[in-house]
């Protein structure tokens, strides 16, 4: 069964896409079947993953209207096990064509419901905001994986992030867990970054992950190379701290099925 976790923060910037898809190509090195589905109109998490415009036959936007399949828009990468259902500027139009569909929220859910078992786990890389396009992933999603910048007004977007969750809980989507918190643009020379750190992991504890990923040069290079970070520099502080959150990820996954099973 696939494993379906989104990774979500309503403000740009934070590294989300950078972390949706250099988790996904670390999972995807240790032998997991991995999609990617690029639920953002920039389509950064498809060009970071070395997707052309013009392979992007099929995309996350007809797979959200219905009119294709999610294994149809999938798009094998240069990752051997990875793929991903790409996304285009078509996508900005899908919130408001979703306005008038029925079951609204459930489209993804849907879709990704009815796909055969192909992957072991779909990371879907969500716009930044808070709309109908991520929504519906969270309805979607087993998890959430929140990627936080290191400075004082993400902290004010995490705590309405949370709120959101929990609504989406109490409403949509009762199995939906947070994975953990994920520290970005880690910058030990700051103060601020030390102060934010322990504000975070005082206030969610042991949800945030111990692995923090710093501000990298060769992680902001990847992307223009098609690559991702792990691919494009293994050895760099960025994608050394990415494979260290990628066994973290694994060993609370390993948590969850035990959690699961009990229940």
């Amino acid at each position: 069964m696939t494993r379906i976790i989104s990774v979500v923060n309503q403000k740009g910037g934070v590294g989300k896409t950078t972390t949706a898809v250099n988790m996904a190509t670390a999972l995807a090195a240790i032998g997991k079947k991995v999609l990617v589905i690029d639920l953002d109109p920039q389509g950064n998490a498809s060009t970071g993953l070395g997707i052309e415009p013009s392979r992007r036959i099929h995309t996350s936007y007809d797979v959200l209207i219905g009119s294709c399949k999610l294994e149809q828009a999938a798009v094998a990468t240069a990752i051997p096990r990875l793929s991903v259902a790409p996304s285009t500027i078509d996508l900005s139009g899908a919130e408001i064509e979703l306005v008038n569909m029925e079951r609204r929220e459930f489209q993804l859910k849907q879709a990704l419901s009815s796909m055969p078992g192909l992957w072991d786990y779909a990371i879907i890389d969500c716009p930044p905001s808070l709309g109908l396009l991520t929504i519906n992933a969270l309805t979607a999603s087993d998890a959430v994986l929140i990627p936080l910048q290191c400075e004082f007004y993400a902290l004010e977007g995490l705590s309405h992030l949370l709120k959101t969750i929990r609504l989406i809980q109490a409403k949509l989507n009762p199995r939906i867990a947070i994975h953990g918190v994920v520290l970005t643009m880690y910058d030990r020379r700051n103060k601020l970054t030390e102060q934010i750190e322990a504000d975070v992991r005082g206030f969610l504890g042991s949800e945030v992950y111990k692995t923090v990923i710093p501000r990298n040069v060769r992680m902001s290079e990847a992307p223009s190379h098609g690559k991702p970070a792990l691919v494009y520099d293994l050895k760099c502080p960025g994608s050394q701290a990415y494979l260290k959150l990628a066994r973290e990820l694994i060993q609370r996954e390993k948590q969850f099925a035990a959690a699961g099973q009990a229940a």
